[in-house]
């Protein structure tokens, strides 16, 4: 780890140094409101090694806290970590050809972490900046995980510190980078209709998955703009 840290340029190891400061505070969030939410203390922790996977962790908890179908949380946050099937196939490159690398490279693999490789030219830089950033995301995950998670059991009412608004506050910020285009703008915006207008009506995590149906209006849009 240190050999790979010295190998990367100042000025890119300050800003890896940055986002993991950024995701520890995350992290933390997630543990604290999963906990006083009501849920197990070991819950957050155990995700956060076994998924490590922000949006889908908060997506999961916030369905199943509200009173949401387990299965409905599970394929919801299966959904949202599809996006990283494509990083994986950009990063593959600085992995490795070992089954144990490859695992590990597959588990640590974040859009934080793809970002800052694909960023780089120099192989000794790409491969240093992917193993540096994931590695250093997933221990600063997963300790403010913790601490928030023990934070969170002596913490009464959510609403008292505002944590009850995080999870759509977070989810909101992941979202945003992403509504860089028409379509994307269009699929969220129906997406987001549809969300509301079924959510009186079912229970929780059911209007989230019936969203995905604002993808097909993004698709018929650019069938007919080609």
């Amino acid at each position: 780890m240190r050999s790979l840290w010295r190998t990367l340029d100042r000025e890119l190891a300050r800003d890896i140094a940055l986002v993991c400061v950024a995701c520890a505070f995350v992290g933390a969030s997630f543990g604290a409101i999963t906990v006083s939410s009501g849920l197990p203390v070991w819950l957050p922790m155990l995700m956060s090694v076994v998924v490590f996977a922000g949006a889908a962790q908060f997506m999961f908890v916030a369905i199943i806290a509200s009173g949401g179908n387990p299965i409905a949380a599970v394929i919801t946050g299966l959904l949202v970590n599809t996006r990283l099937l494509p990083l994986s196939f950009a990063v593959g490159d600085v992995i490795g050809k070992g089954w144990g690398a490859r695992l590990l490279g597959a588990h640590i693999t974040t859009d934080e972490n793809a970002a800052f490789t694909v960023a780089q030219q120099d192989p000794q830089q790409r491969r240093a900046a992917f193993w540096t950033c994931g590695i250093s995301l997933f221990l600063c995950w997963n300790i403010g995980t913790l601490l928030g998670a023990f934070g969170g059991t002596v913490i009464s009412d959510t609403d008292a510190f505002g944590l009850d608004a995080a999870f759509p506050a977070v989810l909101l910020a992941l979202v945003l980078p992403s509504l860089n285009d028409g379509p994307t703008r269009r699929a969220a915006a129906v997406g987001v209709v549809i969300a509301l207008a079924t959510a009186p009506f079912l229970t929780a995590g059911v209007p989230v998955l019936l969203a995905l149906v604002g993808v097909l209006a993004s698709l018929g849009k650019q069938k007919v703009a080609t």
